[in-house]
């Protein structure tokens, strides 16, 4: 199936609910920030952005006139010292803002920010968006039920997103995948199983291979892989369940080779055992707030009807558990699917 067929065609930015909102200050996740979104969109000129081999990236690199790159590079300063830092002017001096760059590719259309330490050349990347709802939700499930915690900020329309560190998946399919060993494509392919089922569960949809990056570590003699997602847009929004399973995504077809040649039936089913258990056992971890996140999405709208009534059919007919015939938002689809798998963990281990 193709991504055209597969994806609708543009998903709708959502409001921030007043429950969202409030959640969100309670968690320190909203707070005031000396800069918006659309400060950054006067910019006066832009030049394309290129890779080291020439290709364009879709991102350009934007200017501002002198008046205004002043203003915006002390509030640039000033949102990562919120971001990273105790908010504090004492680190503006030692920063500096080497870039600002748009892309027009997608959805969201960020700013992507480059901020350098002069004092040691150490740099990282913080991004800013537009505000909505379901990337929200995304963010914070990321936080909660992953194995990785997310830092960002809300502020009425405007979203300030950490960089998260990899390799894009698209990129290291083409030019690092041909050079792992044997053991090396095993292990990437058990991460991508598990990582197929965790976008699955909690409902992550469009997870191409240019939407999560891959995060290779040392350990003595030998490199393990991690797969991260990257971006929150496709949060609970999407009516057809293979959205929300990156296998069938035509840029991942790489990655689905690999858990075939690699990967017998019997360790598939075991990881992704594996996964929902992690789940389960996070979700009980850290439940009051969860909880307290899904009650807020069954009540709000960041999805559409026809999109809900699919999803909770085609989930219905793989577990036959008619409380998805009951659900009419997507945060009660969601809520339902935890239930389930917290239901099964639960079953497997009455004594956990």
């Amino acid at each position: 199936m193709s991504e055209e067929r597969l994806l609708s065609k543009k998903k709708p930015a959502f409001p921030v609910s007043s429950a969202l909102a409030s959640y969100l200050e309670k968690y320190n996740r909203q707070i005031e920030i000396p800069v918006f979104y659309d400060d950054l969109l006067r910019f006066q000129g832009s030049i394309a952005v290129h890779d080291k081999d020439g290709e364009d990236t879709l991102w350009v690199r934007v200017y501002f006139s002198d008046f205004d790159r002043e203003e915006i590079d002390l509030s640039l300063k000033q949102v990562y010292s919120i971001l990273h830092s105790d908010g504090s002017d004492r680190i503006l001096e030692f920063l500096n803002i080497d870039a600002v760059d748009y892309c027009t590719f997608g959805n969201s259309k960020p700013f992507r920010v480059k901020v350098r330490n002069i004092l040691n050349d150490n740099y990282t990347y913080l991004y800013i968006k537009k505000t909505d709802a379901s990337r929200i939700y995304g963010l914070e499930l990321e936080h909660m039920l992953s194995p990785y915690n997310l830092n960002f900020l809300v502020y009425k329309d405007t979203l300030i997103e950490e960089h998260i560190a990899g390799i894009p998946g698209d990129v290291f399919i083409k030019d690092y995948l041909p050079d792992c060993s044997a053991r090396e494509q095993a292990q990437l392919a058990k991460e991508f199983v598990k990582f197929n089922e965790r976008c699955m569960i909690r409902l992550l949809g469009d997870m191409r291979a240019y939407n999560y990056v891959i995060v290779p570590t040392h350990d003595f003699d030998h490199v393990e892989y991690k797969i991260r997602a990257i971006d929150f847009d496709q949060q609970c929004f999407e009516g057809k369940l293979k959205v929300y399973r990156p296998q069938f995504f035509k840029e991942n077809f790489r990655m689905v080779e690999l858990v075939s040649e690699r990967l017998k039936q019997e360790s598939v089913d075991q990881y992704q055992i594996e996964e929902r258990s992690i789940i389960a056992k996070r979700f009980k971890s850290t439940a009051d707030r969860v909880r307290e996140l899904i009650e807020i999405a069954e009540k709000d709208s960041i999805s559409l009807d026809k999109n809900i009534l699919r999803l909770r059919e085609e989930v219905y007919e793989i577990t036959h558990d008619m409380t998805f015939r009951k659900c009419e938002t997507m945060g009660e689809i969601l809520k339902a699917v935890l239930d389930f798998v917290i239901r099964n963990y639960e079953d497997m281990n009455p004594k956990g």
